[in-house]
């Protein structure tokens, strides 16, 4: 089975990366580890913890998006909802509302959801955030809850991975066909075009 390590890196878009960085690495120090530009364009990341990052594409033209409750819901097409960045403890939730609260920008009271305790914003370019810090007492990585009275046939099928909903990888790639070519950034690391 596949072991995920966590979200390498959230891609969002951003038109204005000054106000981004001054956000996401001097408000809330995210440290800016890696950026990559050409005219007309930027990738720059921020580090989240040790194996998760958020980075933002720079292009001219890109506005903010409005801003709307977290979680209301809406029709027509929608990518997502909002970002939820976990904290370790009561303490960085509370730092981040004195933060963003002194910074002079939104931010909700803290709302208790009985497994975790969070807080609302958006970030300058009008992405909804959350800050979250999971309850010691109600762990559902351990013990997953689902408290749903009417919950969809596949939520009904419990927490793991169902054996045979999909078909078996039963071809794998032959090391002589694992081709890996120059991306972005390539150039910067190890010269690459």
């Amino acid at each position: 089975m596949i072991k995920f390590n966590g979200i390498n890196h959230l891609a969002m878009a951003t038109g204005d990366m000054d106000a981004t960085i001054r956000f996401w690495r001097d408000l809330l120090g995210c440290r800016l580890i890696a950026g990559l530009g050409r005219p007309g364009y930027r990738h720059y990341f921020f580090e989240l913890s040790p194996t998760d990052a958020i980075a933002f594409f720079e292009w001219s033209g890109v506005t903010p998006i409005e801003e709307r409750p977290h979680g209301a819901p809406r029709k027509g097409p929608i990518a997502f909802d909002h970002i939820s960045f976990g904290v370790e403890t009561m303490a960085d939730l509370w730092e981040i509302n004195d933060l963003l609260t002194a910074a002079d920008l939104y931010v909700t009271e803290a709302i208790d959801h009985g497994f975790l305790i969070s807080i609302y914003a958006y970030d300058p370019n009008g992405i909804p955030i959350e800050f979250s810090w999971n309850k010691d007492t109600e762990n559902i990585r351990e013990r997953p809850a689902m408290h749903d009275p009417e919950p969809c046939a596949q939520a009904r099928l419990g927490p793991e991975p169902q054996p045979g909903a999909w078909p078996m990888a039963t071809k794998p790639t032959p090391d002589t066909e694992k081709t890996i070519f120059p991306g972005a950034g390539s150039e910067f690391f190890h010269g690459k075009q």
